[in-house]
């Protein structure tokens, strides 16, 4: 069998071995190059050199070259690969664990890669500005997309103090990105959540410039690569507030303790066996002089450390390993000025010296990787229907700017005890809902404007917060179309914002990307056939619907949203189907005014809230609409709740866990709670429980899952 590398990104494979990928996926493995061979390949060009490793190095191309062996077998994976050459910097590529070319996203960026808990890109930049770029739902990108400045973002500007970035890394549970700033010789962090020419939250200043770093979340540790040779650690980075002296520096030596090192480039953690992977480059402008080493009880070693494994000479195709990867065992090698990905099936095995990949696979340029999960945990944080992983509820208030709780959002246990925690916005919010990593999205309408706020974990770790443009962003300007936005739904599996916008003039549902930020366009909006103001919106990922309260008291249904608008859809002009409730078929009575909304997709069943006639305090109603999918038209509910005893006068939002309705009662300042609603007598019911928020706007779910 024979696999033969025929130039820059193209493979020959037989016939067998292309049969056996398709079985097993497995590839055959390339034979040693010899040194003869090497040589060879370095005087024909086939092995470029001269690559300039301390800047874009968009120069030199060619390949490897290589004859078959036994077979190999690699553990099933999706990675992605970011680009630098002269030709193709700016484009990362969807790859298997072959290198295999699935698809190409064109991002404008060419450094570090890194993917953030909700399937979101994020990627380093110097082509021709220093910024990180932030692409939404990398995965769901069509082939040969574009960054796109309404569904994407870019930091970047004088105030965040980037200078040719290199290496990422995401600090998920802190809502943090973490840079290798290299030309500013420092870490620079940022919030995940910020956009546009944001500062630091942190800046930790290194003799030393780092090339790329990598988090171990759940020990707070931090190691950086930096361009002498060492690897600096940090223990409690966060904790201790991004000091810039580093508990340790690991300077790798052989057992004579002679210093192997050069110049650290990529760097990889091994949490199960306490391992770090180090990739040293050498001298840039040398193709032949890179290595790899391993180094055991990364969480403790200090100083000079023997390492486990070292991997150089011709052989190993290493001459600048700028990026490496790990999945288990696995070790994937961006070899830069070799034009190559190489990996080792099983770098912690095996003798050192000059040992031959396991697979060579022709690449042009290559500057960073990443492994894709398998999964991620696209949860709809805001809106589970199962009542146990509840693990708190998230509620606006919205009184008079100067009020005690004006543009606070609170968290209360299930109970709705007193408030256990408080985010201050300094706006006036209107709606508030949150996705499955804990960043908070709201709506707002002040004398600053209208807009949706985006706090970075305000829902997690900032709980106890406020407001930091360090950490947050907002979606806002003229493009926004935003003049009175009320209810917002967010779409994790698909990254999109759902907006009620209830502006008179141009009502309608906005459809932002949840990776927006500034003066955004909506991708996408939905009117109604009478153009009716909208208050609230519930989007069900699962059918793909959105279901919309109107306050002319219907509710409009759209059918097949997002693939409209993945198919180039970008209005609708009215709802596909209007639920109008009765009962015993006939209408309610005037007024009825629908505000909050949700859905559940377990039981088919719309739950909504009537304000009724917003200047009475006890006129207010809760609703179940059964059969929601295919319902058309006049139908009757099948629970209906009001009256003094209920005290709902005016419900403009709720939430339904599949089993309990929570309800925000604005003019009683109250949070409601009826529970068991689909077994309720209904009428003019007490609340099970229920908790004092001023003007109370809005409610949200806090699902016991979100990362």
């Amino acid at each position: 069998m024979n696999n033969k590398l025929i130039g820059p990104g193209k493979k020959e494979i037989s016939a067998v071995a292309a049969s056996s990928l398709l079985k097993g996926h497995s590839r055959t493995k390339l034979l040693r190059l010899s040194q003869l061979t090497a040589a060879v390949a370095l005087a024909s060009g086939l092995i470029a050199c001269g690559s300039d490793s301390n800047g874009n190095g968009n120069n030199g191309n060619g390949g490897g070259e290589g004859s078959g062996g036994e077979e190999l077998v690699l553990t099933e994976a999706t990675y992605l690969k970011a680009n630098n050459g002269s030709e193709n910097a700016g484009t990362v590529e969807t790859i298997t664990e072959y290198d295999d070319l699935q698809k190409q996203f064109n991002s404008g960026a060419n450094e570090g890669l890194e993917l953030d808990s909700n399937g979101n890109l994020i990627q380093a930049a110097d082509i021709t500005n220093s910024a990180l770029r932030f692409a939404c739902a990398i995965s769901l990108r069509g082939d040969d997309a574009d960054f796109d400045v309404n569904r994407d973002r870019e930091l970047s500007g004088a105030n965040t103090g980037l200078l040719n970035p290199k290496g990422i890394a995401y600090a998920g549970s802190h809502g943090l990105v973490l840079v290798a700033n290299f030309n500013a010789t420092q870490i620079t962090v940022f919030g995940s959540a910020a956009g546009g020419d944001a500062t630091p939250v942190a800046v930790s200043a290194l003799s030393v410039k780092p090339w790329d770093l990598t988090y171990v979340d759940a020990d707070d540790r931090l190691f950086v690569a930096l361009t002498d040779g060492t690897v600096a650690v940090y223990d409690d980075y966060v904790a201790n507030g991004f000091v810039s002296t580093p508990n340790r520096i690991i300077t790798p030596v052989d057992d004579d303790g002679n210093i192997l090192s050069i110049n650290s480039h990529g760097i990889a953690y091994d949490a199960t066996g306490d391992r770090l992977v180090v990739s040293d480059v050498g001298d840039a402008d040398v193709a032949t002089d890179g290595a790899i080493f391993v180094i055991d009880n990364a969480a403790s070693a200090d100083g000079n450390t023997s390492v486990a494994r070292h991997i150089s000479g011709p052989t190993t195709m290493l001459g600048n390993p700028v990026d490496i990867v790990l999945n288990g065992s696995e070790l994937r090698v961006a070899e830069k000025s070799n034009d190559a990905i190489l990996v080792y099936a099983d770098i912690f095995s095996g003798d050192s010296g000059d040992v031959e990949p396991d697979l060579i696979t022709s690449s042009v340029k290559p500057e960073s990787l990443v492994q894709v999960p398998d999964t991620f945990n696209l949860i709809d944080a805001s809106e589970t229907t199962d009542a146990d992983m509840v693990a708190s509820i998230i509620a606006s208030s919205n009184p008079a700017e100067g009020s005690a709780t004006y543009g606070q959002i609170l968290g209360f246990d299930t109970s709705l005890s007193a408030a256990s925690s408080t985010f201050a916005t300094g706006m006036s919010i209107e709606s508030v809902s949150l996705d499955n990593a804990g960043d908070l999205y709201a709506t707002y309408d002040s004398d600053m404007g209208a807009g949706v706020f985006v706090a970075g974990r305000g829902a997690g770790v900032r709980a106890d917060g406020s407001s930091d443009m360090a950490r947050d962003r907002m979606i806002t300007g003229a493009a926004t179309m935003l003049v009175s936005p009320k209810g917002l739904d967010i779409d994790s599996m698909n990254g999109l914002i759902f907006v009620a916008e209830n502006d008179s003039v141009e009502p309608g549902i906005k459809i932002f990307s949840a990776c927006a930020g500034g003066n955004s366009s909506p991708l996408m909006t939905l009117g109604n056939s009478g153009d009716v103001s909208p208050w609230d919106v519930d989007y069900d990922a699962s059918t793909d619907t959105a279901f919309v309260a109107l306050t002319d008291g219907t509710v409009a249904i759209y059918e097949n949203v997002v693939s409209s608008m993945n198919d180039g859809t970008m209005d609708v002009a009215m709802q596909d189907r209007t639920i109008t409730p009765t009962i015993n078929g006939e209408a309610m009575q005037a007024p009825t005014n629908l505000h909050g909304i949700d859905y559940d997709p377990s039981s088919d069943s719309l739950v909504v809230s009537d304000v009724g006639d917003a200047a009475i305090a006890n006129d207010g109603k809760l609703y179940v609409l059964p059969g929601a999918a295919m319902a058309d038209g006049p139908l009757d509910v099948s629970v209906s709740i009001s009256g003094d005893a209920t005290m709902l006068g005016n419900p403009v939002d709720l939430m339904f866990d599949g089993t309990t309705v929570y309800v925000a009662e604005k003019s009683n300042s109250l949070i409601l709670r009826f529970d068991n609603v689909f077994a309720s007598p209904g009428g003019d019911i007490s609340p099970s429980a229920s908790v004092e928020l001023p003007s109370a706007e809005s409610v949200a779910l806090k699902s016991s899952q979100i990362n």
